[in-house]
């Protein structure tokens, strides 16, 4: 029997999401969400009918233009022209993921009854996830404050019957599926166009994937790090227990406790030192790591509290006859969560890079670049310029972006979050950081083997196996993008376990 998450007032987190789309659950409306749909849709047609007030996207123009009345006879024009004028993104395209997770949680934010759509609006969102049908988004064009306008708006024109998707692997325009799919265009109410852009969901999707992305890499980074510690012979007394409750933040002990984990049972641990200290990108893994896991830990938090939200305006209470407008839409939160994140990322990249660099070194009985008759051959001497060169751009992609704004709409919406621009460097910032992993996983493995015949934990000796399976010991110079590209392959098989989100 197939099974269902049913969208309701439940708590929607970071692993449910993780869960669904692992195991491509698809989505149906519980029956108090149906409940809340209907009863908030019924309550603003009676207040349109019967109360003439000017209330704002409802019965009024938008942005700057609030205060031009609407007629009654063109409400549902004005909805449409919304949607259709606001879909002006550019750049390149979004992931087909990232914005079926946007289809997920503009369904959730307007399930709770707020947000006076129609329940056919929301059956049909939920159509387009289940079956994969999935708006062709643009990454250039919110400026994360008024919700992600652009965004949201090339989401919804396939509701409307224009626009173009994703289906079955190709991009199609979305008027050839209505008919094969049994489908009219959506007939927008009053409100529900605003309902449908207002919102920050393309800030909370791209948000949401970052996270669930670096719960992996945190994990990458500490298992790849220690194998590096042990290549590099490096001691085990700074991942003491002890040196860790004195100064107990929560992810520094984790990742010291992780270490250990990893080293139990090595030879080359226990194996006697002849230096009193390491660099700090060893030693100090559990504070650098620790500290981005300590940024990632508050970061789910906020985005948790939003993905859970109404964020459109203007917001209906019913029990109370009110429409209120209010600011919602607002990304400042998600913003600057999102450039503490992407500082988290560029820290994780930054030690690793310098992991990598003593690795090469020749220190510690390793051979220069790592490689056989050095000279003859440049071994692993280039790969560590490009970490370094990644690592560089890092640090400038962790410029925060919520420290800027930029006034639109003739000065109403004089104040801007620019979350939309940290989610997208956000997410670059995901993928540099794996490509450096990657490569300090190139150098460790090929560093690692100069220890023989001692071995290290049966955890590390197991990664080194299955890494070896795609990428082989280099014995003379080749071709190194083709071992990088399969160590980023093989970060990215890398199971994620339950345990990753405890960090």
């Amino acid at each position: 029997m197939e099974e269902f998450h049913y969208i309701s007032s439940t708590v929607l987190d970071i692993q449910t999401i993780w869960n669904l789309i692992q195991y491509k659950t698809k989505l149906r409306l519980s029956d108090e969400a149906k409940v809340n749909l209907v009863k908030c849709r019924k309550y603003l047609d009676q207040k349109i009918s019967s109360d003439k007030t000017p209330v704002y996207g409802i019965n009024t123009g938008f942005g700057s233009l609030c205060n031009v009345r609407i007629a009654d006879n063109h409400l549902n024009e004005l909805q449409r022209n919304l949607v259709r004028s606001h879909a002006c993104g550019t750049g390149e395209l979004v992931d087909p993921e990232i914005v079926k997770l946007m289809l997920l949680l503009k369904i959730q934010s307007l399930s709770y009854g707020h947000s006076g759509v129609q329940l056919e609006t929301v059956l049909r969102l939920i159509d387009f996830y289940n079956l994969d049908i999935i708006p062709v988004v643009y990454t250039q064009g919110s400026l994360g404050a008024s919700g992600d306008l652009a965004p949201l708006a090339h989401m919804s024109l396939p509701l409307i019957g224009e626009g173009q998707v994703y289906y079955k692997g190709e991009v199609t325009r979305v008027d050839k599926l209505m008919s094969p799919m049994g489908w009219k265009p959506v007939e927008l109410k009053a409100k529900e166009g605003l309902a449908l852009l207002n919102g920050t969901q393309f800030m909370s999707a791209y948000g949401v994937w970052c996270i669930l992305n670096a719960y992996r890499l945190s994990y990458s980074a500490d298992l790849i790090g220690t194998m590096s510690l042990e290549a590099f012979d490096g001691l085990t007394q700074p991942f003491h227990r002890l040196i860790h409750l004195v100064r107990p933040h929560r992810g520094q002990i984790k990742t010291a406790d992780r270490i250990r984990q990893f080293l139990e049972g090595s030879q080359i641990a226990e194996a006697p030192k002849t230096q009193v200290q390491d660099p700090y990108s060893f030693r100090c893994m559990p504070q650098v790591h620790g500290a981005s896991k300590d940024v990632l830990a508050h970061v789910r938090k906020v985005f948790k509290t939003e993905i859970n939200s109404v964020t459109d305006n203007p917001n209906i209470f019913i029990e109370e006859d009110l429409i209120l407008s209010g600011g919602n839409f607002h990304g400042q939160p998600l913003a600057m969560a999102l450039d503490y994140l992407g500082i988290a990322l560029s820290e994780w990249g930054s030690i690793s890079e310098r992991r990598t660099y003593q690795l090469i070194s020749g220190q510690r009985g390793l051979s220069p670049f790592l490689i056989n008759d050095p000279g003859l051959n440049s071994g692993l001497m280039i790969p560590q310029y490009t970490a370094a060169s990644i690592a560089s751009q890092n640090k400038q992609l962790a410029t925060p972006a919520s420290v800027d704004s930029i006034v639109s709409s003739n000065g109403q919406e004089d104040h801007v979050s620019m979350g939309a621009n940290a989610a997208t460097k956000c997410l670059k910032l995901v993928t540099n950081l794996k490509s450096i992993l990657a490569i300090e996983l190139f150098n460790a493995a090929q560093a690692l083997t100069y220890r023989r015949p001692l071995q290290s934990s049966k955890i590390i000796e197991d990664f080194y196996q299955k890494y070896r399976e795609q990428v082989p010991f280099v014995a003379s110079d080749r071709v190194f993008h083709d071992d990088i590209k399969k160590s980023i392959e093989f970060l990215e098989q890398i199971p994620v376990s339950p345990e990753f989100f405890l960090d």
